[in-house]
């Protein structure tokens, strides 16, 4: 492979190693009988409207028996039907830095004809479907709540369409491609933003290693030992074959300082700031050696995709925010 080596890969799984912290009074309704729920018992548990826009969700899925919450920006007209568009947060479920604070998500979307959904959660899980209970992350089952318990639950309380899209940020910048090839045809585009989508290499478990120890997760209960057949069944980079005709949009900066590397782009916060340039250098630097390899796949695949690899920025919001605005055309396209 252009540019990769057996040397490549022990220094890049040691930077990993080091470094990878990855980083995004209401009236409540309670569910009642109106309310859709799913033959296998998932539902939208309780409803907190936080403004005309915006509501709050705590949404039972059966598959992992436990609610998460999720926020939902109604489309610009809630009575035409919508297409959906879900966002992911990063490694930490949205806990420390998530698209609602790090964006101007709200403002963006205002005009816009598209019911938009985040998920809150999911800490290191990768939003895959784990094989085994994890004793500190509990029972992981984000891929079934994902593609199969909630767009029926949003599209039937939101007037959505059946169409939809996808993106993330960071670790979610796998998942993204991961779930797409888990439900064929359910996401017409998908947006991947600093992420590293090869995951069976070494480099790649060194990367999955790292993400979920650092929240305290045991990664053989996700996809077992590392020569067990699910890593290699679960890498986007080998079987990218199967997105072909999904819109794809990958961004990704070089970890060098950027125009959002000050203290503006840190809001202010020394250390943040700190972070972004100790931390969110190397770690984009790692995205952006991810984001060639999987170029160079799509490539040899005859895959289309769009390839954005800016100049320079680190791992962080500032960049995000505007990786999603640059990606919104195409993927609005997509869904029309």
């Amino acid at each position: 492979m252009p540019g990769y080596s057996h040397r490549t890969g022990a220094v890049l799984a040691a930077v990993l190693i080091f470094t990878c912290v990855m980083i995004g009074a209401q009236p409540v309704v309670r569910a009642d009988p109106s309310r859709p729920v799913a033959a296998d018992g998932s539902r939208i548990a309780e409803t907190r409207v936080e403004s005309d826009r915006q509501s709050e969700l705590e949404v039972y899925s059966a598959a992992m028996n436990s609610a998460t919450r999720i926020r939902v920006l109604r489309a610009a007209d809630p009575d035409t039907p919508a297409p959906t568009f879900y966002l992911l947060n990063g490694a930490n479920g949205g806990s420390e830095g998530n698209w609602l604070d790090g964006t101007d998500l709200v403002d963006f979307f205002r005009d816009k004809q598209v019911n938009v959904v985040i998920p809150f959660g999911g800490a290191g899980s990768y939003f895959t479907d784990w094989r085994s209970d994890d004793p500190v992350l509990g029972r992981q089952r984000w891929s079934t709540f994902l593609t199969e318990e909630l767009p029926p639950l949003i599209d039937a309380t939101f007037n959505g369409t059946g169409t939809n899209a996808i993106a993330g940020i960071s670790m979610a910048g796998t998942s993204v491609f991961q779930l797409a090839m888990a439900a064929p045809g359910l996401y017409k585009a998908i947006g991947s933003y600093s992420g590293c989508v090869r995951t069976s290499d070494p480099a790649g478990q060194a990367v999955v290693q790292a993400v979920v120890t650092q929240q305290r997760g045991t990664v053989v209960n996700m996809w077992g030992p590392p020569t067990d057949p699910a890593w290699r069944a679960n890498d986007p980079y080998l079987h990218a074959d199967r997105l072909r005709g999904t819109a794809i949009y990958v961004s990704t900066g070089t970890g060098l300082p950027g125009p959002k590397d000050d203290f503006e782009g840190a809001h202010g916060d020394l250390a943040h700031l700190l972070y972004q340039l100790v931390f969110g250098a190397p770690l984009e630097a790692v995205a952006n050696l991810c984001t060639h390899q999987l170029q160079d796949r799509l490539r040899q695949l005859g895959v289309a995709a769009t390839f954005d690899f800016r100049p320079n920025g680190t791992h962080s919001w500032g960049y995000w925010h505007q990786d999603l605005r640059n990606s919104w055309p195409m993927i609005e396209a997509a869904i029309r």
